[in-house]
């Protein structure tokens, strides 16, 4: 039996992905990452990527992007259970025939192999919060054995829960009662996503959730809602102001903007701006600066949720820079 490191972290945390730094993490976890109109060197996201060694041969990977270049990822391996949880944001999965999508609050478990891979795309998004569980053996945790060919399940978390893990997920990891509070939770997951493999045939996995119907005409008025989000961050918005301009009251843009992207209006708008923000620190601006530029009256406010955010202060970004 291979004994697993119980420690806080595995390995440092990664800040930016870059085509290089995922080259790195596919030769470590047996992944194919591919990059969509990415020039060379550009930053395909920012944010976080941390992993925590389990005992009982669980590894937990907690992952929150800025994804400024969507990518996709296949596994080349096999895993016996692989459980994914999108707390904000959205990702789409196939597995052989098996397409779905998953939205904040949505969870999926699967079991591939590197003939059947599992394949996941991330497209660009202001924020992609997610938490991700391989189990790399099943009889340490008594599991009920893996089904006779590859299969996806998708289901859907309790709202309770889904703020639980995000709740914990922005705690640092460098205290050492974190990774029991993670050993824990990844046990909730198994006992919440495994499928019951001896009533259910795996060539039939559970129907994914039905997101609610958007009409194409409100889709499209969404989609450009998104966009100038993204692309004028620093502006002020008013919620009615929005609803007026699609043509939507303001509870139903509330609700069809969270439906389709994961998130609320403003918590998109935010994420849009410390990325924002993000850039202009590694550009060379200043923290009052780079505050003003996105879109934040007062640098003390910037410097909360940036920290909030990615984990660091922006005088950490600052003191990254490489000298001129």
């Amino acid at each position: 039996m291979t004994t697993t490191t119980f420690g806080p972290q595995a390995s440092q945390p990664l800040y930016e992905l870059t085509p290089g730094t995922l080259a790195q993490l596919g030769q470590r976890f047996g992944i194919d990452y591919r990059i969509r109109n990415a020039p060379a060197g550009a930053s395909v996201a920012t944010g976080s990527v941390r992993d925590v060694a389990l005992p009982q041969a669980m590894h937990l990977t907690l992952s929150d992007l800025c994804v400024n270049c969507a990518y996709s990822s296949a596994s080349r391996q096999t895993a016996p259970w692989f459980i994914s949880v999108v707390l904000e944001g959205h990702i789409s999965a196939r597995l052989g025939s098996q397409r779905i999508e998953l939205n904040a609050g949505d969870g999926m478990c699967v079991h591939f192999t590197a003939e059947q891979p599992l394949t996941v795309f991330q497209p660009a998004q202001a924020r992609l919060h997610t938490v991700n569980l391989a189990v790399l053996a099943t009889n340490t945790l008594g599991l009920p054995s893996v089904p006779p060919s590859p299969g996806l399940y998708p289901w859907r978390l309790s709202t309770a829960f889904t703020q639980l893990l995000r709740d914990t997920a922005a705690e640092p990891l460098a205290n050492w009662r974190q990774p029991l509070i993670w050993q824990g939770l990844a046990l909730q997951l198994l006992g919440e996503g495994l499928p019951n493999c001896a009533r259910q045939d795996p060539a039939t996995p559970l129907a994914a959730k039905v997101p609610p119907v958007i009409p194409a005409r409100d889709e499209a008025r969404l989609a450009a809602l998104h966009t100038r989000l993204a692309s004028h961050p620093e502006r002020t918005y008013c919620l009615s102001d929005l609803a007026r301009e699609v043509a939507m009251s303001p509870s139903s843009l509330r609700q069809k903007f969270r439906a389709r992207y994961g998130c609320s209006i403003f918590d998109h708008l935010r994420q849009c701006r410390l990325a924002r923000a993000y850039q202009a620190l590694q550009r060379g601006m200043s923290v009052q600066q780079a505050a003003h530029s996105c879109g934040y009256r007062h640098a003390t406010n910037f410097a909360t949720a940036f920290r909030r955010r990615f984990g660091i202060a922006p005088h950490d970004v600052i003191s990254q820079r490489a000298p001129r």
